[in-house]
């Protein structure tokens, strides 16, 4: 999930944001302003409604947010490489450059954010429970009530042992410790997360039936967003486990040939096009890659047009490049290759363009790979 803007840092960590975040943050803040409070607390000015909705919403996603910095920080002292934290229509994600490296960091690792949204909802708990016994009973005291109560529902939502949620990786750390097996413990949680998303729309759709409305369609919602989030890291843990063992340098095309950002896309039709036989072409400047070229986004281009735009226009930008090392597992470049580049990556050494790795190349990885284990199989 790409970030739409960037906030800043925590914890040296880059934290975004993707604009769907701004759905379910006027939703939340609708509901309450509109609904929660207003039959809560009657007979308060509107304005009163509004702020106390759209402050609840705001702390709800600072807590979002302390949430994926917990699974952040102690991934980074569990070795792992933190490329940022993106917050999005589903709550968040902390992007991870690798896996943990036995089952004990995977459970910190995944522990830790639900743990987080537990104290956080206790802490408001007791504030609430403090403004009662004081004699507070109003929108304060809803506002403060509704937090508690989302962050510990947060908390227990996301223990539940099914992949994508943190639960699930709790469940790959128990079963990876008990089986030895990695990729098997990858399997079982993302089924386990499969059978929830259906579970969910079976549960959301029957509410939408029943007259629950719009709260029906969301639980149905969630539980299609796990169904293909847990697809993909099947998918991923088989890759993976296929993959393991080949670095980047062994499936990489070496010293791909390059253009300057400069050109013109019709010069580069006229005479690149033909000549060039990979989809994708790197920019770069005394060596260094500053962009990346696809085919489809020079095909994009209308023929009117061409000889007044050049590649750097057209070209995926230098931020937004999955650079990787020649030494580089290839099974830790995949979850990144999902970014601006079309699925390629950009190899260089010492900030210079050594190689190319593309989506035909992991292909023939996997199958490869897969071959092997096949016939390791046919020998034990």
């Amino acid at each position: 999930m790409r970030a739409s803007f960037r906030l800043g840092r925590v914890a040296g960590v880059p934290v975004g944001v993707n604009w769907s975040v701004l759905v379910i943050f006027l939703l939340i803040a609708w509901g309450l302003a509109a609904n929660q409070f207003p039959r809560a607390y009657p007979d308060r000015p509107v304005v009163a409604y509004v702020a106390a909705g759209l402050a609840a919403a705001v702390v709800f996603f600072l807590g979002l947010l302390a949430h994926e910095v917990a699974h952040a920080v102690v991934a980074k002292r569990n070795g792992i490489e933190v490329e940022g934290i993106t917050l999005w229509l589903f709550g968040g994600v902390s992007e991870l450059k690798g896996e943990a490296r036995d089952p004990g960091a995977e459970l910190r690792i995944a522990g830790v954010g639900p743990l987080v949204s537990l104290i956080i909802g206790l802490f408001f708990g007791a504030i609430a429970v403090l403004l009662a016994l004081t004699g507070a009973h109003g929108l304060l005291l809803g506002a403060v009530s509704w937090l508690a109560g989302i962050n510990v529902l947060l908390a227990v939502f996301n223990v539940l042992p099914a992949a994508p949620l943190d639960g699930g990786r709790v469940l790959r750390a128990a079963v990876w410790k008990a089986t030895g097996d990695r990729t098997r413990a990858a399997v079982v949680a993302a089924r386990a997360g499969w059978i929830l998303g259906v579970l969910l729309i079976g549960l959301g759709l029957w509410q939408f039936l029943v007259g629950a409305g719009v709260g029906g369609l969301w639980l149905a919602l969630i539980g299609w967003f796990l169904i293909g989030a847990a697809g993909v890291e099947e998918r991923q843990a088989r890759m993976g486990s296929a993959l393991r063992g080949v670095r980047v340098a062994d499936v990489m095309t070496p010293q791909p040939q390059t253009a300057s950002g400069e050109m013109t896309v019709a010069d580069f039709v006229d005479h690149y096009l033909f000549a060039y036989r990979h989809s994708a072409l790197p920019l770069t400047e005394d060596g260094r890659p500053v962009g990346l070229v696809t085919l489809d986004r020079v095909r994009g281009i209308p023929a009117d047009r061409r000889d007044g735009t050049t590649l750097a226009e057209v070209a995926c930008r230098a931020d937004e490049l999955v650079l990787a090392s020649p030494d580089e597992q290839l099974s830790d470049l995949l979850p990144r290759l999902s970014e601006c580049a079309d699925g390629r990556a950009l190899v260089v050494t010492d900030q210079r363009l050594v190689g190319i790795v593309s989506p035909s190349d992991i292909s023939r990885a996997v199958q490869r790979g897969s071959l092997r284990e096949q016939m390791a199989g046919t020998h034990r």
